[in-house]
This record gives structure tokens, sequence and C-alpha cells, in this order.
């Protein structure tokens, strides 16, 4: 697999910290970033890596010569002139043949890349980008996307938006050499405008869900943070390589305030505090998962499409306040019949409508999570019964209904 580190930005926010050196190469807890990241990428036995560099590139080449000191092999795409986030990628195009990853040259991560490649190839998407939930969603270009994990949406930074998906484009992605056709010439070029967005109508383009780690140097603040998490061994244990732990929430009861089976968006509100309680989740390194029940689906009572609206508008209030979630897994599924305009293959006994431990189950086979280091936290014997089913430590909480 090929590398594609974009290292060729002026990076002015951050040049308060040192104008001197390229915004990649900028130290962070002692090292560069782009040292960082091409360490990272040999661990996982990537050893072709192509730079494209522009202001300062010099700096780079310097540092880093053919690749050989820090065992890979490292080519040089130069742009005379600045070429938007994609123009440079024209130059590729005599030079991969098969799918390549292209990360943004000031992040730090720590991602298992082959199970992101495993992803792209099993959809045959034309472009995959890593994405993730953060704590400031309101002011963030947001991916708007399916259960497959297709892209069906794109909220860039300054577009109106009303309840969205916290689901933010991370600056890690895997593209298809197909992609390099719309490419006639080296000139300036949005990656995501003019080569991504037209995409999402063929069905090309798919959004990889990730908690794991990865955080630009955008800001003094983000680096001070990111030294503190390489500190603590956060940004290695959230790679996906390593067992994780989480905490599984109820979401009716639990989240938002008891209303019975909430079929009516109007009719979600928040538990006073709880956005405050996921956050403190999110700051100690468990996944908060939401694992909820929604007979209204089998029942004929709500679409597919609403829950996802109550879900949009519960990622949103929560982003508000600094949390978020990183996956919601619903059972949709009823066991009784009779109901009016009842959705007969929801009607059935399912393995994961809770008591039953089915979503807890799926939940750790995707995220590699271990059940026995995490816990199940709802508002009834049902999730107290599931958690334990789990292999989960379970923690019932009481809210006045």
């Amino acid at each position: 697999m090929v590398a594609v580190i974009t290292a060729g930005g002026r990076g002015t926010r951050i040049a308060s910290v040192d104008g001197s050196v390229p915004k990649p190469m900028l130290p962070v807890a002692g090292k560069p970033v782009l040292k960082r990241q091409v360490e990272g990428l040999r661990r996982q036995g990537i050893d072709r890596i192509i730079f494209t560099i522009g202001y300062k590139g010099g700096q780079i080449r310097d540092f880093f010569g053919d690749g050989s000191l820090f065992g890979v092999q490292i080519d040089y795409i130069e742009e005379k002139e600045p070429l938007g986030t994609a123009g440079a990628l024209y130059y590729l195009k005599d030079r991969v043949k098969e799918d390549f990853l292209l990360i943004n040259g000031d992040l730090i991560f720590d991602v298992d890349l082959h199970r992101m490649m495993d992803f792209h190839k099993e959809r045959h998407a034309a472009a995959t980008l890593l994405v993730h939930p953060n704590d400031h969603p309101y002011d963030s270009g947001l991916i708007a996307a399916g259960e497959t994990g297709q892209v069906n949406g794109w909220l860039s930074k300054e577009d109106k938006r009303g309840w969205y998906q916290n689901c933010a484009n991370a600056g890690i992605h895997i593209l298809s050499p197909r992609l390099l056709d719309k490419l006639d010439a080296p000139q300036k070029t949005d990656l995501d405008r003019d080569l991504l967005k037209p995409r999402i109508r063929s069905g090309e383009v798919y959004a990889y869900r990730s908690p794991e780690y990865v955080k630009d140097m955008g800001t003094p603040e983000r680096i001070a943070q990111v030294e503190k998490d390489l500190r603590s061994g956060l940004v290695a244990r959230k790679n996906l390589c390593r067992k994780q732990r989480a905490v599984f929430l109820d979401r009716d009861g639990t989240i938002n305030k008891y209303v019975g089976f909430l079929r009516n968006i109007d009719d979600f509100e928040l538990i006073d505090g709880v956005a405050e309680r996921i956050r403190k989740i999110n700051q100690s390194g468990y996944l908060a998962i939401v694992v909820t029940n929604q007979p209204v689906i089998a029942r004929g009572e709500v679409t597919w499409a609403q829950l996802r609206e109550i879900h949009d508008k519960m990622e949103t209030l929560l982003g508000e306040k600094g949390a978020y979630v990183e996956d919601i897994f619903v059972c949709p599924h009823h066991p009784d019949r009779g109901f009016p305009g009842e959705v007969a293959e929801y009607k059935v006994d399912c393995d994961c409508r809770k008591p039953k431990p089915g979503m807890l189950l799926r939940a750790a086979e995707r995220y590699n999570i271990d059940l026995s280091e995490s816990w199940m936290v709802g508002d009834s014997e049902r999730d107290m019964e599931a958690g334990r089913r789990a292999g989960c430590h379970v923690k019932r909480v009481i809210n006045v209904r």
C-alpha cells in the first residue's frame, strides 16, 4: 500500500508556535509530526511514501531524504505554486496504480489502517473517508452516512444546518486511482468539492467510522492536548488492534427523558446533566455507545428516516455541550403481532432485543471491545440483564418518570 502525505500547506494559524518550519515539521512531544507519521506507517508495513511539498518543502526533503534512514522509500511531488488540497494528485497518475492512502500532513494519529482498507475493499469504494465524532461538531464539516457507511450527505462548515450526525472527516482517506481520471492538468483543485462530493451521487464514497485517535495540529491548544495524550498513552491505546473498553448506554430514560414510546422528535429532550456525564466518558478513554430497543420501527409507528432524525437531534444536542457517542446500535424488532401498520419483517424473535445481548456483542466485534472491562448503563432490569449476559459490569440509573 502506498501512502501519500500532503505536506505543502503554510499553516498560518499555527505560525505563532514556530514560523521557521513548515507546519508538518512542528515538534510535538519532542518529535516532528511527519516523523511520527512515517514511523507509524512503517510499523504497519507501509514502506512506500510520497510527500507533496510546497512551502518550505526543502526542509522536509532535507530531513527525510530518500527515506532509507527511516526504513521506508520516500518520493516527492513539489508544488511550484499552491495547487489546493488535491491539485498535486495529478502527478500520481503515472506513479500509483492501486488504491492508496491520502493523509493530511498535520495529523497525529494511531489507526489500524489495514482494518480500514478491508472496509474499503469490501465496498469497492472509489473513496473511503475515516470519520469520527468530535466535541465541536457545530463548527466542523460533517459527513452523513447510512448503515453500510455509504455517504449520502456532506455539510461544510458554512452550510446552514438543522439536526445533524456528529461525524467529522478526520483527514485520512483511501482513494482509488480512478478518482484521478478527473485531473487533466496540475491546477488548483479542492479534494472535497471537486473530487469527492461529485462521487456521492454514484454511491462510490464511504465513511469508515472509527474511535481511533486522530487530531490535527491546527492551534497551540490542540498541540498541548496531543502532547498530554501522547504522554498518557491514550493515543496508542485507541488503536483498534488493541482491546477497547466501552460504556454502553440505553437511550430512553438514560440519555433522554422517558415519554413511553418516543414517536415524535419534538418529545426528545436530554436529561439534565447527561451531556456532562457523557463528556466525562469521552475524556476517560472509554467508548460511549448507545444500544437501544426501538420497537416503534416494527410497529410501523416510526420510519428509519424519522429515527435517524431523532438520533441526529440527540447527537446535535450532545455536541453543543462538548459530548458525543461513538455509535448507535438499534434493535428494530418486536415479536408481538397485531398492530395496525406493523412491518412484518421486523416482527420476529431476534437476538438483539434487550435483555438479549446481541447489540453489545455486535459493538464488541466492530470495535474490538473487551466486554469484561466494560459497563452497561440503563434504567431498567432489561438493560442490566443484557449487560450481564454480555459479560459486562452493570449500573442502573434511577430517573423520575
